[in-house]
C-alpha cells in the first residue's frame, strides 16, 4: 500500500497546475472575513486582514477573493448584521470570527462553514473548524517532552479561573499522572504563600538554620567551608518533584515562576515548563527564571513570516496573524481538492498537513498539532 502523503499546504503552496486539479477559469472561492476593525481590537483585525494579503500574494490565484467585515468586539447583533451581508454575496466559508461568544452565534447560520483561529478544543464542531493550537496538543508535547527526562514526579499549577475545569478535563484527557496539583489564587500577594506550602518552604528554611547553628560550633576547616557556602542559600534540602508544568501565561506566569524561584526551587534539579509563549521575548528579561522549556509551533516559520509582513506593512503582526495566513491556506487547498466547499466536513483530511505553524492532523473531529519544545536560554529560543 502507498504511504499517506504528507500534504504541504506550505501556503505558498502547491503549485496548482491544471494536471492536478481541474477548474473552471470562471469558478471563483468568495471567502468572509468577520474580525473587528473598529473598537477595542480593531489593531489586531487589521493585522489579520493584512496577513491575508501576503497569503493572497503567495497563493498568486485571481479567484481567491476576500470579503472583510467589520464585527466591532462584542456586538452580536453586528456579527449577525454582518453574517447576513456575507449571505447575501453568496459567500459560504468565512474566516472568524475570533471570540468563543462570538462563534457560539454562528452555530445556527449551518449553510456557512467558519474557519475559526480559536484555540479553545481545535476541530471540527457542527458547521465551525477551529484551528489554533490548542491545551490538549501543549500538553501532550509537554508530557512527552518530561517522559524523555524520565522526569515523572511532576508538580503541576494552574490558576483558579473560570477555565480550570477546562484545564482539569485536558489533563484527565491525555492522562498526565502528576505528583502534586496546586490550583492558585492568581493575587500575587496570595500565591508566593501557596507556593511555600507546595515546596515545604519553611521546614527547608528550618533545616538551613538548624545546619549553619551546628556548623557555628565547630571551627574545622571543612566545616568553615560549608558554612561558607550555605551562607549563599535560602534553604537546605531539595523540593519533592522533579519538574514543574505552569499552566498559564502573562504576568501570572511571571509571578509563579518568580514564587519558584523565590522558595528556592533548583533549576538544576527540578525542569520548568509552561504553554502559551507564543516566542514572547519579554522572558528574556525575566530575571527570576534562567532556563524555561514550552512547546510551540516552528519558530523559524513564525520569524519568516513576521519579517516578510514587516518588510510588508513596516510593523508586526497579531500573534496569531500567521494562523490567519494558515486559515486562508487550509481554505484554497480543501477547495481545490474537493472541487468545491460544501460544509466543514470537506476539512475532514485523512493525511498529515503541513502549515506555516507546523504539521497537524485530524484525528475524528479534532485536531492535534505536532508542536516543537523550544528551551528559553541566554535570551535565545532553542529547538530541541
Amino acid at each position: 500500500m502507498l504511504k499517506s502523503l504528507l500534504l504541504t499546504i506550505f501556503f505558498i503552496f502547491f503549485n496548482f497546475n491544471s494536471f492536478l486539479y481541474s477548474q473552471d477559469l470562471n469558478n471563483k472561492i468568495k471567502i468572509g472575513l468577520l474580525v473587528p476593525f473598529s473598537g477595542e481590537y480593531a489593531e489586531v483585525g487589521k493585522s489579520l486582514l493584512y496577513s491575508l494579503q501576503l497569503a493572497l500574494k503567495e497563493i498568486d490565484d485571481d479567484r481567491v477573493i476576500i470579503y472583510p467585515k467589520d464585527t466591532g468586539f462584542g456586538d452580536k447583533e453586528k456579527l449577525n448584521k454582518k453574517i447576513k451581508e456575507l449571505i447575501d454575496e453568496d459567500i459560504k466559508v468565512v474566516i472568524g470570527p475570533l471570540t468563543e461568544n462570538e462563534l457560539n452565534e454562528v452555530y445556527k447560520y449551518k449553510d456557512l462553514t467558519f474557519v475559526s483561529l480559536s484555540n479553545i478544543n481545535p476541530g471540527i464542531k457542527n458547521n465551525v473548524i477551529s484551528i489554533g493550537v490548542g491545551l490538549e496538543a501543549q500538553l501532550i508535547a509537554i508530557k512527552n517532552f518530561l517522559e524523555k527526562k524520565n522526569r515523572n514526579k511532576i508538580a503541576i499549577l494552574y490558576p483558579d479561573n473560570p477555565y480550570s475545569g477546562f484545564i482539569e478535563e485536558k489533563l484527565k484527557k491525555i492522562k498526565i499522572k502528576p505528583f502534586k496539583v496546586l490550583k492558585y489564587n492568581s493575587d500575587p500577594r496570595i500565591i508566593t504563600g501557596e507556593i511555600e506550602k507546595l515546596t515545604n518552604y519553611s521546614q527547608r528554611k528550618r533545616n538551613l538554620e538548624n545546619r549553619k547553628k551546628i556548623l557555628e560550633k565547630r571551627d574545622d576547616p571543612a566545616s568553615e567551608r560549608e558554612l561558607k557556602i550555605l551562607e549563599q542559600r535560602y534553604t537546605l534540602g531539595k523540593v519533592n518533584f522533579d519538574s514543574v508544568i505552569v499552566l498559564d501565561f502573562g504576568s501570572n506566569l511571571k509571578s509563579v515562576l518568580a514564587s519558584l524561584v523565590f522558595a528556592d526551587v533548583s533549576q538544576k534539579d527540578v525542569i520548568f515548563t509552561t504553554i502559551n509563549q507564543w516566542f514572547d521575548k519579554s522572558i528574556f528579561f525575566e530575571n527570576s527564571i534562567k532556563t524555561i522549556f514550552y512547546p510551540s509551533i516552528d519558530f523559524k516559520n513564525f520569524e519568516r513570516f513576521n519579517k516578510e509582513y514587516y518588510k510588508s506593512y513596516n510593523q508586526y503582526p497579531s500573534e496569531i496573524g500567521i494562523l490567519a495566513y494558515d486559515a486562508l491556506g487550509l481554505i484554497y487547498y480543501v477547495w481545490n481538492k474537493k472541487n468545491g466547499i460544501q460544509n466543514a466536513r470537506d476539512f475532514i483530511i485523512k493525511d498529515k498537513i503541513k502549515s506555516k505553524i507546523g504539521s497537524f492532523k485530524f484525528i475524528e473531529n479534532e485536531i492535534l498539532q505536532d508542536l516543537n519544545i523550544y528551551k528559553v536560554e541566554d535570551k535565545k529560543f532553542k529547538k530541541l
